[in-house]
């Protein structure tokens, strides 16, 4: 009866009841609006026509991944492995046509149809093998990413000319990013499916109670067959509009992409439990996330406080959606006509008042005084690795010494996150861009863009490929693998025993080193390498990866790992055989790596000086912003330190 009540109270009551009513029936699009009027009040950079065509692509990957997951959470399911069925699609395209001479158009079916296979065989699991969806979909998730990193071995492949067109922006009258036009075609087809067909009803049947769908004629398990296929075919086509954006397949796209498309489907009203949720409602979930993310890089909010706000969301969605529940706001039925021109009223009126309000703030920011300081953007890799926060504490302490307004954006090893930022750096108009690539294939056509809108780009540590950066300010990674194989060969006398802990697979790092590892070895034939496994980089992997290679090679003497972190991971799995029994060198001069060679547990580490790299990254940006010549490259020697130099090293 409370719905009768607000209905009837008139006058001014009326309205306040009729606009609380109004937000309480459309929480997401009320929550969209406040953000875009709050960004617009404290960035002057967030309302550009490039920065809001910015939001639309960075919203697209998700949005596409969303309307699949929204299929299966309206019949109550859960899908967890959209991001690594994206990541498979799109490297089966690659590979079929890039490396076996697979016609274009051929291999965009074989793409699409990996996504639909990946997707029968999670309903087959779940309706036919009775296995819980989080569990069935969990494995999938492991296997498609398994087959993704097989088929690449590890490593990027080039995505076809004319498939990579779906990342640009089409030319004349409409300069729409083609992966926008995508995200609204994908988008429509959801709302279809969902609305007007029999499939959709059938969703809304199964989520609502699946034994009265039983019961009532319903095919469950085929239709389930059909709603987890329509999701791997949507995953599949996120894959190739993401891969289109990188130019290239890479395997370890896409990484932890099912939880943000499970958010936006949630925060765009869907209940986990069934029954309920709309394609309109996805777009603007993802949306909101891609709004966040875009105005917190604007204003230089740390990554890490990103995650909390972005988790904050979440739960404040659910808990607006509960609200919403108890106050007796219903969502409109699904496939019905009614309420259609009432939900398309309150877009229009949602989107008339937030131009008129951001219309308002946008003069908050005319006539001030701009800042005389040069800005400039650096987005690192990520900063959940000793070596790159030195990077940035140079960077920090020489753009404080020099008036630098530099910020800091962690891309957290995702190349479409760093292609995002360096999107966002672009459209601010900062005076330098300085970026340390995920991939050095993967930043090209990011980088492209700075260059076509003369803004200079700085490479750190790592270089871009088919770009043009006006610097590289790098050690060199081979000769740096190089002098790590000669240091463990010559402190074993020429002959033994050893392993190698590699980086992450798909990574320039990681290839670059263990080529140089490669080459420094070939020097050695009394070597004998007995094993080499990847352990991303990381202290707690390389910890278990060693652990696993001590069981089956007890008598190994050496170890050579690619960076310090894993190093220290081998050295706690060795215990009292690192430094005596067992030499192990590791890479980077992190603050922690030094500390193990004084202690003599690590016998080496191949320093990059990474504080220095920070700081003449910086100082090279600022010349080419005032126009002065710097060097297209700029080395940073590395250096052995062992316990004999260590105490007179400063990294």
């Amino acid at each position: 009866m409370a719905t009768d009540t607000l209905k009837s109270t008139p006058g001014a009551g009326g309205a306040t009841s009729g606009l609380r009513r109004l937000l309480l029936d459309n929480g997401a699009l009320t929550a969209l609006i406040v953000l875009v009027i709050a960004l617009s009040a404290l960035s002057g950079d967030f309302l550009t026509t490039d920065n809001l065509l910015n939001v639309g692509v960075q919203a697209a990957v998700t949005a596409v991944l969303a309307f699949g997951v929204t299929f299966v959470i309206v019949s109550a399911g859960i899908d967890l492995s959209v991001g690594s069925v994206a990541a498979l699609s799109a490297t089966v395209l690659a590979w079929s046509a890039t490396s076996h001479g697979v016609p274009v158009f051929l291999a965009v079916v074989l793409s699409v149809a990996t996504g639909v296979v990946a997707g029968l065989v999670n309903g087959f699991l779940i309706a036919y093998g009775k296995l819980p969806p989080f569990i069935a979909t969990l494995a999938m998730l492991s296997v498609a990413r398994g087959l993704s990193l097989v088929i690449s071995g590890g490593s990027p492949i080039p995505f076809p000319g004319s498939v990579s067109h779906l990342g640009d922006t089409l030319g004349g009258w409409l300069p729409v990013p083609v992966p926008v036009l995508v995200m609204v075609v994908m988008g429509l087809a959801a709302a279809v499916v969902l609305g007007r067909t029999y499939i959709g009803r059938s969703m809304y049947a199964i989520g609502g109670n699946e034994e009265a769908a039983r019961l009532s004629g319903l095919r469950v398990k085929k239709q389930k067959l059909a709603i987890y296929a329509l999701s791997g075919l949507f995953a599949a086509v996120a894959g190739i509009v993401l891969a289109s954006r990188l130019s290239s397949a890479q395997p370890q796209a896409a990484d932890g992409y099912e939880l943000d498309a499970i958010a936006a489907v949630v925060i765009g009203g869907a209940s986990l439990a069934g029954g309920t949720g709309k394609a309109s409602g996805t777009l603007i979930g993802a949306l909101i996330l891609a709004v966040l993310r875009n105005g917190l890089n604007l204003m230089n909010v740390s990554a890490f406080w990103q995650q909390v706000v972005i988790g904050v969301v979440i739960a404040l969605a659910v808990l607006l959606d509960t609200v919403r529940r108890k106050a007796g706001a219903t969502p409109p039925a699904a496939g019905t006509g009614g309420g259609k021109g009432r939900q398309a009223g309150t877009y229009a009126l949602a989107a008339v008042v937030t131009v008129a309000v951001v219309g308002a703030t946008s003069f908050l920011h005319s006539g001030s005084g701009a800042s005389t300081a040069p800005r400039m953007g650096l987005s690192l890799s990520t900063l959940n690795n000793p070596f790159f926060v030195q990077i940035r504490a140079g960077a920090q302490a020489e753009a404080k010494k020099l008036g630098v307004d530099l910020t800091v954006t962690d891309a957290q090893n995702d190349a479409s996150q760093q292609a995002n930022q360096l999107q966002n750096f672009t459209s601010s108009g900062l005076g330098a861009v300085i970026v340390n690539p995920v991939d050095s294939d993967a930043a090209s056509n990011s980088v492209k863009a700075a260059d076509k809108a003369k803004i200079p780009v700085i490479a750190v540590d790592r270089g871009v490929n088919k770009a043009t950066v006006d610097a590289l300010v790098a050690s060199d990674n081979v000769a740096g693998g190089e002098l790590a194989a000669k240091t463990v060969a010559e402190k074993l006398g020429g002959k033994g025993r050893i392993v190698i802990l590699q980086g992450q697979a798909g990574t320039s790092a990681a290839r670059e080193r263990a080529e140089g590892f490669a080459k420094g070895l070939r020097a050695y034939p009394g070597i004998q390498v007995l094993a080499q496994q990847p352990a991303d980089f990381d202290r707690t992997k390389g910890l278990d990866v060693m652990s696993n290679l001590l069981q089956a090679h007890p008598d190994v003497q050496g170890v050579i790992a690619a960076n310090d972190e894993m190093a220290l991971g081998a050295v706690k799995a060795l215990g009292a055989k690192a430094g005596r029994s067992v030499q192990v060198v590791g890479f980077d001069g992190t603050p922690d790596g030094l500390t193990a060679v004084k202690d003599g547990t690590l016998y080496a580490s191949v320093a990059q000086q990474p504080s220095r790299l920070g700081r003449i990254a910086v100082d090279n940006a600022l010349r080419a912003v005032r126009g002065k010549k710097v060097e297209p490259t700029v080395k940073v020697p590395v250096k052995v330190v062992t316990k004999d130099n260590v105490a007179g090293f400063s990294g």
